[in-house]
This record gives C-alpha cells, sequence and structure tokens, in this order.
C-alpha cells in the first residue's frame, strides 16, 4: 500500500467523523457565555440597578438558543437513525442525475440532479451529499433541501437537490461513490452514510470568445443547397479508366502503361455546382515527449483547446450548411444524442495523442475546417498547408494563453497576498519559469510563420 492510497483511506475514514470545527468554536463559546453570565459577583462590589435585569435576558437568550441548538442536534440524529433504518430495510438510496443546459446564454453548464428518497430533514438542520469519482477524488458538498411530495398528499416522498457542478477538467468521469451527511443548524457534528452510487458522467466544454469566417462546404452528400461559385471536384490517383475510344489521348497515364502496359486515361475535373457539408476537424495530436501527456500543464492546455473548439463548432452550427465534426479518435458515443450533445461529449472525451498526425487525419479535398493547437509539428503543417487551397479555414488556439497573466499585480497577489486556490492558478504562477514556456512559444511563432504564408483563411483563438 503506497502513500496515495493511505491517505486516501485516512480521508474516507475522517468522512465518518462527526465532529467539526464548529464544534471546538461553539464550546468555546459555550464557556465565554456561561462564565460571563453566572460567574459570581465580587463581595463589596454593588451591581448597578440595571445590571441584574441585564443579566437575567442574557440568561434567558442564552438558555432559549442552547434549547434551540439542542433540539436541531437531537433531530439529526434521530433523522440520522431514521434514514438508516430506511436503508437497511427498504434500500432507500442516494438518486443522481446530471443535466446539461444552458442559462443567460450560457451553453453546457453541468448540474447535478440529487434525490434522497424517504429521508427527512433536521429541525433548521441541514442534508448534503458528496460523490467520489475517478482515482479517489470527491466533489464538494451539494446540499438536498427540497421537498418532493407524494401526489395528492401532504407527505414528502423524498427530499431533493439541484447544484451546479464544476470539475477540474473537461472530461468524462466515473463515479464510484458517495456519502450522505445530516448536519444541526450550527455544523456542530455530520453524521455520515456511505452510498454504492455509480455510472459516468461528463463535464462539457463551455464557450470562448467567438471568432467567424466565412466559410464554405467542399463535400456534397446530397443535391439539396446549391452554390454560388462552382466547386472543383479534382480527379485523384485512383480515379483513373481504361482507355476507350473517344478518349483524349492526352489524358492517358503514361506512368501507368511503362510499369503495366495498361493504357488507362485519367478521369478530368469536374464542376459542381451543389455542396451539402461543412466538415469540421480538430486535432488533438501533440508532437511531444509520451510522458509529459499526463503533465499537469498539458492538462490545462487541453481544457483549453476542448474550450475553444467547442466554440468553433457551436459558431458554425449557426451557419446555413449541414456541419459533420470528424474526431481524431475512436470513441463510443451514445448514438440516440442530438448532433451538439453527441460533439460536445466527442470533445469532452479527447485527449492529447500520439497515433494519428495531420497527414493522416486531415483531407484539404473535402476538409473545411481544422483547428490545430500549438503542439502540432510545424512539419506536418507545412506539408498539410501544401495540398490546402484558400477555402480552408484554420483556427489556431495558442493554448499557452490558458497560462496568460492579465495584470502584473495578479502575479503579486498569487505570490504574497493570495494563496492559490486551483490547479490552474498555481500553474500560471509557476509557468513564467517553466522550460515549456518558451519551446512552446518558440513553436506557436514557427506556427503562426507558417500560416502567414499560406493561401488558408485563419484566425487564432
Amino acid at each position: 500500500m503506497n502513500i496515495k492510497q493511505i491517505k486516501w483511506r485516512i480521508r474516507y475514514a475522517m468522512q465518518y467523523f462527526p465532529f467539526t470545527l464548529n464544534t471546538l468554536l461553539c464550546a468555546a463559546a459555550l464557556w465565554g457565555g456561561y462564565y460571563l453570565l453566572y460567574k459570581p459577583t465580587p463581595k463589596g462590589e454593588d451591581p448597578s440597578s440595571i445590571m441584574p435585569f441585564i443579566v437575567l435576558m442574557g440568561k434567558m437568550t442564552f438558555l432559549l438558543l442552547a434549547l434551540i441548538v439542542i433540539l436541531s442536534m437531537l433531530s439529526t440524529i434521530f433523522v440520522w437513525v431514521h434514514y438508516l433504518i430506511l436503508k437497511n430495510n427498504d434500500g432507500k438510496l442516494l438518486s443522481i442525475e446530471f443535466t446539461i443546459e444552458s442559462r443567460k446564454g450560457r451553453k453546457n453548464r453541468l448540474f447535478l440532479n440529487a434525490s434522497l428518497p424517504g429521508a427527512l430533514r433536521p429541525f433548521l438542520g441541514f442534508v448534503k451529499g458528496s460523490l467520489i469519482y475517478d482515482n479517489n477524488q470527491m466533489t464538494d458538498r451539494f446540499s438536498l433541501m427540497s421537498a418532493q411530495q407524494k401526489e395528492r398528499s401532504i407527505w414528502r416522498l423524498a427530499i431533493t437537490g439541484k447544484s451546479r457542478v464544476t470539475l477540474p477538467d473537461v472530461k468524462e468521469y466515473d463515479l464510484k461513490g458517495g456519502f450522505v451527511y445530516f448536519q444541526d443548524m450550527l455544523h456542530l457534528f455530520s453524521l455520515a452514510v456511505a452510498q454504492p452510487v455509480s455510472g459516468h458522467f461528463y463535464q462539457p466544454p463551455v464557450l470562448m470568445q467567438e471568432q467567424d469566417a466565412d466559410v464554405f462546404p467542399k463535400k456534397t452528400e446530397t443535391l439539396d443547397v446549391r452554390i454560388e461559385q462552382l466547386r472543383r471536384v479534382e480527379g485523384e490517383h485512383t480515379n483513373y479508366k481504361d482507355f476507350e475510344a473517344g478518349d483524349d489521348v492526352r489524358r492517358i497515364v503514361w506512368k501507368v502503361y511503362a510499369k503495366n502496359k495498361e493504357l488507362v486515361v485519367r478521369i478530368p475535373e469536374i464542376f459542381e455546382p451543389y455542396a451539402s457539408h461543412l466538415n469540421c476537424y480538430a486535432s488533438f495530436y501533440a508532437d511531444v515527449k509520451g510522458k509529459w501527456l499526463n503533465d499537469d500543464y498539458l492538462k490545462e492546455m487541453l481544457n483549453y483547446f476542448k474550450n475553444n473548439v467547442w466554440t468553433v463548432l457551436d459558431t458554425l452550427s449557426k451557419k446555413e450548411w449541414n456541419m459533420s465534426y470528424i474526431p481524431d479518435q475512436q470513441l463510443n458515443i451514445v448514438e440516440d444524442a442530438d448532433d451538439a450533445a453527441k460533439n460536445a461529449r466527442i470533445i469532452s472525451n479527447s485527449n492529447w495523442h500520439k497515433d494519428k498526425n495531420l497527414a493522416a487525419y486531415f483531407n484539404p479535398k473535402t476538409g473545411t475546417v481544422l483547428c490545430i493547437s500549438s503542439l502540432t509539428d510545424p512539419q506536418d503543417l507545412a506539408n498539410m498547408l501544401e495540398r490546402c487551397d484558400g477555402a480552408t479555414v484554420i483556427y489556431f488556439v495558442r493554448v499557452s494563453q490558458v497560462f496568460k497573466h492579465y495584470a502584473a499585480l495578479n502575479l503579486i497577489s498569487r505570490l504574497i497576498i493570495r494563496p492559490p486556490k486551483d490547479r490552474l492558478s498555481k500553474l500560471r504562477t509557476r509557468w513564467l519559469f517553466s522550460p515549456m514556456r518558451l519551446q512552446l512559444n518558440k513553436r506557436e511563432k514557427t506556427i503562426t510563420d507558417l500560416l502567414k504564408k499560406s493561401d488558408v483563411i485563419w484566425g487564432e483563438l
């Protein structure tokens, strides 16, 4: 058993520890109140005429507050025991459902809908939950404060809660279990009950700043959409046919004849007035050392790249054309999901890889839009740009921007005044001194120079 496993076992066991920091604070306040109100009056000191009344009112208030707190504590113990009986006898367990919603113009916000059948809420207390996911990570505690009534009845069916969930990475998560906590009004103690929760959910990408571009389809799947300009359909080396009477002898492929002694002619280029689909590509190929793929820097770059790819797809979905997103990885996605949800899940499940480079992934003849990152191999990009025409649109995502400091005071506050709150904050502080920063900046400059010299339409994100 390694140190990481030992830490997790200790953390798991501590969920059952009932007392909290509030317990110590409340004990100190209780002792202070009792000392002030019930300490004996010093001999020889005549109390003022109003002092006994003030002390009496203080004692009454003190006793009333103590009574309310004690009732809340007793009710917490009661509902905890009540739920344990329900769980053991009737199998009442925490029910979890994740939904992705859009509110106030913000798309792809992840919400957690939790339900605890048959449970009761403590008097002036709280019922909360927490989930365990992936490698023994735990979510923040969420509240279950709403009541679900039985139909045509005043009796409660379950207590429910809906909370916004924000996790560190844009990816698929596996649920490993969970806890339900019953707490009194002052959080003096927390009584935990383990829950065998399982399933999968994913943190979807979010929208970044949009950058629009004029795009035109290159692929025809239906003849329903007519375009203004004729689309060139080039003959490829596979588009040959046997020489027949009446064929133009100038189109004979002499290299094939010299090799196979067969007369074949190249199918001429044609111009087609129809196009139906915008094929969108996003390359997650990372030209870095394999051991770097799980580095924290690359995890934040991956989140940033996913959010920008999703923004591009969302922008293109508003066009008049049908859009098709072609991933560069084999992923098993639910087929009955709509296109937007399916694309969001594909992007969330994508990772940096070293399996398929640009040459093997992007087809300039059918692909209209391509998203690349700062981790793209410049030589692969240069070779690909030679085969692209002026109708190809490339979005270059500078993933180093995720570590950008927007003000000098921001850096000072992180180093001196304010401690880091999350992984990204810590990495932003260290990024200035990271050797990877110089390498990435150099590559981004090389990629920018290649795009400037090319004929494609391109933009930075």
